[in-house]
């Protein structure tokens, strides 16, 4: 009997160190598709956000054998409607919980309308080196072959691996390792959606591990300049489509609105019409921030080309699309006004 109490003292001893060697990852939730409950597992509609963080977490049991989870529920919204107040949150609470020595990586369930914002505002604003991953998913959490489950057993699988730190903030899903740093939505519905179009993607996930294949090389995280710990607000930079015929009525009323910043989703290389050019131009004179991108889906938006940039005081966005761009400007803003001191972050970043 004493022999039986002995040996069931050491399994229970060693169930508690194999524990206690796992490492911590914290999920924070934030709604989204891949919380989301379809009306059948085949209808195609849902409502996002519709289940919390512990049943979603509740359908990945296997997350548990390669790490200590812990979930919290920091917002339960579709990601159509993310805002500065979530962002805020969200990046404070993860450099909040990065501090801790116990805890060695965050994984964020998000939905995939704003999943290549939200992603970039933390690769500019989370202060540590250890992993960040984003998660969603395409298909709704009750659908027939739903892409959540694998996608976050997949992000857990890197947040432990420790290949996976200094990487910036990335994004885990259809069995591929995405950097934030040239994130882009490229399809309404296909669960390939995210892609690196420009860089590449970092790597894949191949039977649980990560394999990556190319490092970030824009300043990020623990190097970036960016700090949001003290901030409840920012400052608020809208987007301008241009198209053939695009007028000035769209700068004008921003400008009225009292915008801290315009970002132009300008014609092939970040061209405008000459009169919205002009409009801009003026705008720049009352204080307002302007910044070149294009609506093409790869390629720079560069300085020198067809806009002297300098003459007019804009900067020009290189690899950021108008979506990123819009949220390092927004950044930028914190710290200056001056279009020569943004022109450097566009290009480090």
């Amino acid at each position: 009997m004493k022999q039986i109490k002995l040996i069931l003292m050491a399994l229970c001893c060693v169930s508690f160190i194999a524990s206690a060697q796992k490492p911590t990852v914290y999920v924070l939730a934030t709604g989204g598709t891949i919380a989301g409950e379809g009306k059948t597992e085949v209808n195609s509609a849902y409502t996002s956000g519709a289940i919390t963080v512990d049943e979603l977490l509740s359908a990945v049991p296997e997350i548990n054998d390669i790490a200590t989870i812990k979930g919290e529920q920091v917002a339960n919204i579709g990601s159509q409607d993310m805002n500065d107040e979530v962002w805020l949150k969200l990046s404070k609470r993860v450099n909040e919980l990065l501090k801790k020595s116990d805890v060695h990586a965050i994984v964020i369930t998000h939905g995939t309308d704003t999943q290549e914002e939200t992603a970039y505002f933390l690769n500019l604003t989370v202060k540590s080196d250890k992993p960040v991953i984003l998660v969603g998913s395409m298909r709704p959490s009750t659908a027939i072959s739903a892409d959540g489950p694998r996608n976050i057993y997949n992000a857990v699988a890197c947040a432990v691996d420790k290949s996976s730190k200094g990487k910036g903030v990335m994004v885990v899903m259809d069995d591929r390792i995405l950097g934030a740093d040239d994130l882009s939505k490229t399809n309404t519905l296909s669960v390939g959606t995210f892609q690196n179009p420009n860089f590449g993607e970092l790597g894949i996930v191949y039977n649980g591990k990560p394999v990556y294949s190319r490092e970030p090389m824009k300043r990020h995280t623990s190097k970036s300049e960016f700090d949001v710990s003290h901030l409840d607000k920012l400052p608020r930079v809208e987007i301008i489509l241009s198209y053939s015929n695009a007028t000035d009525l769209f700068v004008n009323a921003a400008v009225n609105a009292g915008v801290k910043g315009i970002v132009t989703a300008g014609v092939g290389n970040g061209n405008l019409t000459t009169v919205m050019q002009n409009a801009l131009a003026a705008a720049v004179k009352n204080g307002v921030a302007v910044v070149r991108s294009s609506r093409i889906a790869t390629g720079p938006t560069a300085q020198w080309d067809e806009i002297d940039d300098d003459k007019l005081g804009f900067s020009a966005s290189w690899f950021v699309n108008p979506y990123r761009a819009r949220v390092l400007l927004m950044l930028a803003l914190t710290k200056t006004n001056n279009y020569k001191e943004i022109q450097r972050m566009f290009t480090e970043y």
